[in-house]
């Protein structure tokens, strides 16, 4: 049997690419609150025991591969690492510091290495390549939601309102940081692409763009991309999951991508 891999939602995942790479996907929780704005919650130790004994089973015994939501933006991972030591050895907890397809991509990586008979340590190790490997960016057309989760700081969402610019965030050690300063979602969207096209160089990329009720923006996004990446690149569109677009807003485009090589 096979190494497994397991992912929570904040993975964002299509769910017809986890099915074929036999990828487990556990859903965080997002509560609708009465007379409020809904939220969200981690998973807890129990959850994540229960799932990660299920694949255990189903493995064989093999191994998980366990790639979470950054510790800093969820509980999930500390959940994780309690959950993982009740197995040990088998399950690897990957400290992701990161967001969305960047881990759906890790997985995506070491599920197909699984397929193909390698190990736990190989598995592991292909995650975390594709990791350091990547980078997340995210446009908002709103900063709130993100200021009032603690995700962002006050001040930077305050500064950009006042200045009434378009910033473009970018997900560091689990951390939003301001990438760029545009007035404008075009020249935002121009500004994502010089900033791939920067660090690709010559080498294909795969590209996952995401949203929030933006199906025309991601498209104008995942359109340009194919135009100027170098050949052989992969470019991918889906919606925001449910988990992560309550707090990036309505018009939220989120760009991951996984580079040939990590950053020097």
């Amino acid at each position: 049997m096979a190494v497994r891999v397991v992912v929570d939602s904040a993975a964002g995942l299509p769910q017809e690419i986890a099915d074929e790479l036999e990828i487990t996907i556990v859903d965080m929780h997002v509560m609708d609150e009465l007379d409020a704005e809904a939220s969200t919650s981690g998973l807890t130790a129990l959850e994540l025991t229960a799932a990660y004994a299920r694949q255990l089973e189903r493995g064989g015994d093999d191994g998980v591969v366990a790639l979470h939501l950054s510790k800093t933006l969820s509980s999930t991972w500390s959940a994780a690492v309690t959950a993982s030591a009740v197995f040990p050895d088998t399950v690897r907890v990957v400290d992701t510091d990161t967001a969305g397809m960047a881990i759906g991509a890790a997985a995506m990586a070491a599920a197909t290495l699984a397929r193909e008979g390698a190990s736990l340590d190989e598995c592991e190790a292909m995650a975390v390549s594709t990791i350091k490997r990547s980078e997340t960016w995210v446009y908002l057309q709103q900063l709130e939601g993100l200021r009032k989760s603690g995700r962002l700081s006050t001040g930077t969402a305050l500064s950009a309102t006042l200045l009434a610019t378009k910033p473009i965030l970018r997900l560091r050690a689990g951390k939003f940081e301001v990438a760029a300063k545009t007035r404008t979602q075009t020249k935002a969207f121009s500004r994502l692409a010089e900033l791939v096209m920067e660090r690709a160089g010559d080498q294909p990329v795969f590209a996952a763009v995401q949203h929030v009720d933006s199906d025309e923006a991601a498209e104008q996004i995942a359109s340009t991309l194919d135009e100027v990446l170098p050949h052989g690149s992969q470019v991918l569109v889906e919606p925001l999951v449910d988990v992560l677009a309550v707090h990036a807003g309505p018009g939220a485009v989120g760009l991951s991508v996984v580079f040939a090589a990590e950053e020097s």
